[in-house]
């Protein structure tokens, strides 16, 4: 037992089996859970033996007990019977098998079950697995539906004939499994995986009818929920009936109340689609008569507004402002000028009367002298002067003498008997 072990020195298969055992013997009595697969409890023996499996993997272990444990039991095991056995793992070295003795064999009940779901439960909740942001839509029509279910269960029946009866091109992918028993949860997970990997498949559905809290216990599976939250394709839960709520339904992309609801929900119905494109076509036809006539209308309005409908009414209104102020400017300028005409004519005729013209006219004259000796007045050079005093005309004097009728040229001459 002391010697090294070396490719020189190896250990015998004795040794390695002592080891074996020595270490397993040190374990000591341990309690452990999982669902009874086999009993064999033959009348008149002394030893029953019995195979316990773990519900979510493909692992098992051999139980020897007294037959008297088995008949003392308060509850009939049974195969699938969920159970916690206390024991002392044994390793048999002449056959290298491992097997657990026990001592206590205490069955599952439906309490402690559903105080394991809510564990369970709590713990995915904590992870945010049930969180409805994770939720992936159902794509509108599929064209392959994954089906897990029972071998020729009703629920398969179910599914199939509603969703091709609602869309008679929609095709199934089946994938029959158990769906209780210790051996539900190693299937569905392996049917599971395939499909989920399979391209042409677009959801998933797991569906299974009514049952008791134990028979729907694969589907609150800690293993299977995490493979379903990890799926990439969605995935409807559709167990049991209305009332059952498996964990399965918290975790599925969608939860169906029963595998008629699931087919219904992963395949449209083709027939209702149709009418409601009808309907939907009916409405926007009414919509667009009803827009048109408002845009008809608004554009009638417009129409019947003064200025479209005489578009030059603003003009010809302008225009005739035009004209009056044109004519109340020109009324305005020709008042104005006979205004100033007649102030005119006023200051002419004051003027006609104060002027020398006048005064010619009443027999008066006007005597302009030269002031040179030019024989002709008014060429350019000479100047006449109206003369104002007697000293102005010394004889011999050329003067002018305007009359109102003209004017005539005379010569100043000598005073009689004055001498010049």
């Amino acid at each position: 037992m002391t010697t090294p072990n070396t490719a020189e020195t190896p250990w015998p298969v004795r040794t390695l089996s002592l080891k074996l055992a020595d270490w397993i013997h040190r374990l000591g009595q341990v309690w452990v859970e999982g669902q009874l697969t086999q009993i064999s409890a033959r009348p008149g023996t002394r030893t029953a033996f019995l195979t316990l499996r773990d519900p979510a993997a493909e692992i098992s272990l051999s139980l020897t007990c007294d037959p008297d444990l088995l008949r003392r039991s308060p509850v009939p095991l049974t195969e699938g019977a969920r159970v916690v056995v206390y024991g002392r793992p044994s390793f048999y070295t002449g056959r290298g098998t491992l097997s657990l003795r026990v001592t206590d064999i205490r069955p599952v009940g439906i309490g402690q079950l559903l105080a394991r779901i809510e564990r369970v439960k709590a713990l995915l909740a904590a992870e945010g697995l049930f969180d409805a942001r994770r939720k992936r839509p159902l794509p509108f029509l599929p064209r392959t539906v994954g089906l897990i279910s029972g071998r020729g269960s009703a629920a398969q029946r179910d599914v199939v004939a509603v969703a091709t009866a609602r869309w008679a091109g929609v095709q199934f992918r089946l994938a029959e499994a158990p769906v209780q028993g210790p051996t539900a949860v190693p299937a569905i997970l392996e049917h599971l995986d395939r499909l989920d990997r399979d391209p042409a498949v677009e959801v998933i559905v797991i569906a299974r009818g009514g049952g008791s809290v134990e028979d729907l216990l694969p589907f609150s599976d800690e293993t299977l929920l995490r493979a379903v939250a990890d799926c990439r394709t969605p995935v409807v839960s559709a167990i049991g009936h209305e009332p059952d709520n498996p964990l399965l339904d918290l975790v599925a992309d969608v939860r169906a109340a029963t595998p008629t609801d699931a087919a219904k929900r992963a395949v449209p119905d083709v027939a209702a689609e149709l009418d409601a494109v009808d309907a939907l076509r009916s409405r926007s036809a009414h919509a667009l008569r009803n827009w048109v006539a408002r845009e008809r209308h608004l554009i009638d309005g417009l129409r019947a507004r003064p200025v479209l409908a005489r578009p030059h009414r603003l003009i010809d209104e302008q225009r005739a402002g035009v004209d009056r102020a044109r004519s109340d400017l020109r009324r305005s300028v020709t008042h104005r000028l006979t205004v100033e005409r007649h102030g005119l004519d006023q200051l002419a005729g004051r003027l006609a009367t104060l002027g020398p013209a006048q005064t010619l006219a009443r027999g008066y004259a006007v005597v302009q002298r030269f002031d040179d000796d030019a024989a002709q007045p008014g060429p350019p050079g000479h100047a006449a002067h109206a003369v104002r005093s007697i000293d102005e005309l010394p004889p011999g004097t050329r003067v002018r003498i305007r009359l109102a009728d003209g004017a005539r040229i005379a010569v100043v001459e000598p005073e009689e008997g004055r001498q010049t």
